[in-house]
């Protein structure tokens, strides 16, 4: 069974997902607790019959990913990529092995999560000695908690994902933030508000898959909004507001939309 799987890495070759981020991508887990409703790995899992709505929450430790041996692999390594790392203690013991081997082996590490503080500090706590090989990626993709606990049901809020930055900053480990999808109509006082506790990039993306079939009526307001958020005339706007902020990085998913492939220089 593979476990990990390697990106192409030509510099400005037209990229999606992952590939912008890492030169490969491991996870140990199958399925994910904060079930996010937009969520491609959870897609393409119904779509192939490993889960259904109600169990992809369910996560469950890929046994032999945790025993492998990871070497030394040339480029980034992004840890995880399909889930995340929760406080369910075979969760968390399970990607803390991994971790631990990944930066025993000597790799740079992209730790990417929606982040619970308690994890954030038990990983620096436990990894500070590898300080200079891991890079967080945090995912905060809206300032508004009812928007989070709609899109994101079970991540945790805003403040919490916020004080899980700041803490990082201030430990100083690098820090990046990925805003993708992007929740917030305009996304501007979000990425102002991250922007100060952030030493490398912050990524802005739009929601990729957005179902149209099948909604609750309950639901679906919430995805009419948020294909207002998409539509490219507005995607332009943000760009044009954005595009000299110095910490922005678009992802190819939205600069494709607008036949923008001159940015990005310099991915970190």
């Amino acid at each position: 069974m593979t476990m990990l799987t390697q990106s192409p890495t030509k510099p400005r070759e037209i990229t999606s997902g992952t590939k912008e981020w890492a030169d490969y991508n491991v996870n140990c887990v199958k399925g994910c607790f904060h079930n996010c409703r937009y969520c491609y790995a959870k897609m393409m899992a119904k779509r192939f019959g490993r889960c259904n709505e109600d169990t992809w929450k369910e996560m469950v430790v890929n046994n032999d990913a945790v025993e492998n041996t990871y070497r030394k692999y040339n480029g980034r390594v992004m840890f995880p990529s399909t889930h995340d790392i929760v406080e369910d203690t075979a969760v968390k013991e399970a990607c803390f092995i991994v971790i631990k081997k990944l930066l025993e082996s000597g790799n740079e590490t992209l730790i990417t999560t929606k982040p619970k503080l308690s994890i954030t500090k038990a990983i620096i706590k436990q990894f500070r000695p590898y300080i200079s090989q891991i890079q967080f990626r945090f995912t905060i993709t809206s300032l508004n908690n009812e928007l989070l606990s709609f899109w994101e049901p079970n991540a945790p809020n805003y403040e919490e994902r916020l004080a899980s930055l700041k803490y990082a900053y201030n430990k100083g480990f690098k820090t990046s933030v990925s805003i993708e999808p992007f929740l917030d109509y305009n996304p501007e006082k979000l990425i102002k508000s991250v922007a100060t506790y952030v030493t490398e990039s912050i990524w802005l993306g739009p929601m990729n898959y957005i179902p149209q079939n099948g909604l609750a009526n309950k639901d679906k307001q919430h995805y009419f909004e948020i294909r207002k958020n998409y539509e490219n005339a507005h995607l332009q706007k943000i760009y044009t507001a954005l595009v000299d902020f110095p910490l922005i990085r678009f992802k190819d998913s939205m600069t494709n939309r607008l036949g923008i492939t001159d940015c990005n220089k310099y991915r970190i």
